[in-house]
């Protein structure tokens, strides 16, 4: 069988497409490459498939001009070997900040004299070496002269000694702005003096006095190999069948998801990604106001990848995938290990002990796949984790780690805004809020997604004792009525149906979209990072599939005046019902941070689950196998 049209784009693809784009003289000395990614051939052709015609190997190319200051979108057909169309990106757009910009930005910052003469004017002399620089957006804040240039207002830092921990030394009273387009840094703003704080705050290895003495080697084996079998990006885990996929944009993405139910080889998701994420911060002060970053539409997640390790990331018998990407000159940058797939344990699926027959309990153990990916951005780690399950369920995880950005304080100040971390250091209030796109396929494209409400009866002559309560399933229509936010008192969640196929009791076939922890944004919808992320305004959104609606702020929302995206495409209330739609979700995380998150934050975990709901006509784990009686202190039979 030749390989899925969704597998992401080979190092040799990617190779092709830069020299198709120089054969047409799109790619000039002051051209940046931002991303080369696969383009879906088109869903119906995808479904037809291995059945169907063979299918064109398509890409999408994210050009930008420093020279002109103009960003394109370029469609290429690798297999016919030509360019079908070059769309120009409108007036200011600024696309993704390429990982090419982050190095050349630093040095800019180090190299600047204005720079050094604002360090010396507060520090004395500087050693510049020890400077550690982070290219934050610049984001947009009203002003029209900004629209016109790609800038950035890097965060510094000066260690006190190599390899130190430098984001426990901020540097709070300095603020640099570089163009990016020259390289140069155009404005030093001086905002008063603040001391470096005095602590290291370090957390390598090399810098913990003692370790723990208590802590006895877990080991864990699949000496008969793994369950899963990897056909390039696709693969077979039990009755699973996924293709993974990995955007330099987006990072890992989760692509044609199925189940074998007997002899039905039934569809759930077509396509699944995080589309945009967004960290705004609380501290309405001088230096830290503009603090609020976009770190899927402004740095992108998948460039931020880390190459994992085997036994400290991902434990067991593991398999890696790399991620093939480009540098912004057009140069292959493959990232080894990039995504990690291995088996883990989880606990009990099910259980019953008749008391008549104690002694034989039935009891089945649950095995999880685990697709997972880790990216930092700058001081931030995100790790992303797909779980797929032996009962149907599919849960999607992000853990967050890494370490805070913090903020310089003076003596005695307390701050109101956010919490002492150390002494002169505090971190402030923030919130972290990420979109997930699921393009669902419920046996089939053809869906209505239902809001569900549980409520309780009144005391009537049908409820005389009180005690009744129901679900209410309601047919999301249009998009406007399908915007919606989280209810606790209703126990609000989604299903997603197919109308047209019912199962074994009549009732169309369906998956519940069940929420995890979640926040609202604190922030007023007159701030600008809420104008440029209004994704944030709803946890739900609906719409009908589009091939072009793909990232929930917007396709180029670094430096965007806001109005893009979801908030933009629901306005024209389209419908939604019974037809190809996709399910938008945007959940939250409230920090308020604590002296236990430094120097490095424990992970919090938020995100969500899907969970068969009459699309299967019993417990699909039904039929797993007793576990064998393991080896240990005390015999035991399952």
């Amino acid at each position: 069988m030749p390989p899925h049209p969704l597998q992401p784009l080979t190092s040799a693809e990617i190779q092709t497409c830069v020299d198709l784009l120089k054969a047409q003289a799109l790619l000039t000395p002051t051209t940046r490459v931002i991303s080369i990614t696969l383009r879906d051939p088109g869903k119906q052709m995808v479904l037809s498939w291995p059945q169907g015609p063979a299918l064109d190997r398509l890409a999408e190319a994210v050009l930008f001009h420093n020279d002109t200051n103009i960003a394109l979108t370029v469609t290429l057909n690798l297999t016919r070997s030509e360019v079908v169309v070059a769309r120009q990106a409108p007036a200011g757009s600024q696309p993704t900040l390429s990982v090419d910009e982050q190095v050349e930005c630093e040095q800019a910052v180090m190299a600047s004299p204005e720079f050094k003469a604002a360090l010396e004017k507060q520090y004395g002399p500087t050693d510049t070496s020890l400077l550690m620089v982070d290219i934050w957006s610049a984001g947009y804040y009203g002003d029209p002269a900004e629209s016109g240039r790609r800038l950035t207002r890097p965060l510094c830092f000066l260690r006190s000694a190599p390899g130190e921990n430098g984001y426990a030394h901020p540097i709070e009273g300095i603020r640099p702005i570089v163009d990016l387009n020259t390289m140069t840094v155009i404005a030093v703003e001086e905002y008063g003096t603040w001391p470096l704080p005095p602590q290291a705050g370090n957390y390598s290895a090399e810098s913990v006095k003692q370790f723990r003495t208590d802590i006895k080697p877990l080991i864990i084996t699949q000496p008969d190999g793994p369950s899963f079998v990897m056909d390039g990006n696709q693969i077979h885990w039990q009755k699973w069948d996924v293709v993974i996929g990995f955007s330099a944009r987006e990072g890992l993405t989760i692509h044609h998801v199925r189940y074998q139910d007997g002899s039905r080889q039934r569809s759930i998701l077509y396509r699944a990604s995080m589309t945009e994420m967004v960290v705004p911060y609380g501290d309405p002060s001088t230096t830290q106001y503009r603090k609020n970053a976009f770190d899927v539409g402004e740095y992108g997640m998948g460039m931020c990848a880390n190459s994992l390790q085997l036994g400290c990331d991902c434990l067991g018998y593991i398999q890696y995938l790399d991620a093939d990407l480009v540098d912004s000159r057009g140069r292959a940058l493959t990232i080894p290990n990039a995504i990690c797939i291995h088996e883990e344990d989880f606990g009990i699926l099910w259980k019953h002990t008749d008391r008549r027959m104690p002694d034989k309990p039935e009891v089945r153990r649950s095995r999880r796949l685990v697709i997972s990916s880790v990216s930092t951005v700058e001081n931030y780690e995100y790790g992303f984790f797909w779980y797929f399950y032996q009962d149907g369920n599919i849960q999607f995880e992000i853990k967050l780690t890494g370490i805070l950005s913090l903020g310089a304080v003076h003596e005695g100040e307390k701050p109101i805004y956010g919490a002492m971390i150390a002494p002169s250091l505090y971190a402030p209030n923030h919130q972290h809020f990420f979109n997930m796109r699921l393009d669902v396929a419920i046996d089939g494209i053809d869906n209505t997604i239902q809001q569900f409400d549980v409520v309780g009866d009144p005391v009537s002559e049908q409820n005389p004792h009180g005690n009744a309560f129901h679900a209410v399933a309601t047919d999301l229509r249009t998009e406007l009525q399908a915007r919606a936010n989280l209810d606790t008192s209703t126990g609000r969640t989604w299903k997603f149906t197919n109308p047209t196929v019912t199962n074994a009791v009549g009732n169309p076939v369906a998956y519940r979209f069940l929420p995890g922890d979640n926040a609202v944004p604190f922030a007023s919808r007159e701030a600008w990072w809420r104008k440029r992320a209004s994704f944030v305004n709803h946890h739900v959104w609906v719409t009908p599939f589009h091939e072009d609606e793909r990232f929930a702020a917007g396709d180029f929302p670094n430096q965007s005046q806001g109005g893009d995206g979801l908030e933009a495409w629901t306005a024209a209330n389209r419908a939604i019902q019974n037809t190809d739609v996709v399910f938008w979700y945007t959940f939250g995380h409230t920090h308020i941070p604590r002296m236990e998150d430094y120097p490095v934050m424990p992970a919090a975990y938020i995100g969500f689950l899907l969970k068969p709901s009459g699309f299967f006509h019993e417990n699909p784990g039904n039929d797993l196998p007793p576990a064998k009686a393991a080896a240990s202190h005390a015999s035991c039979t399952c």
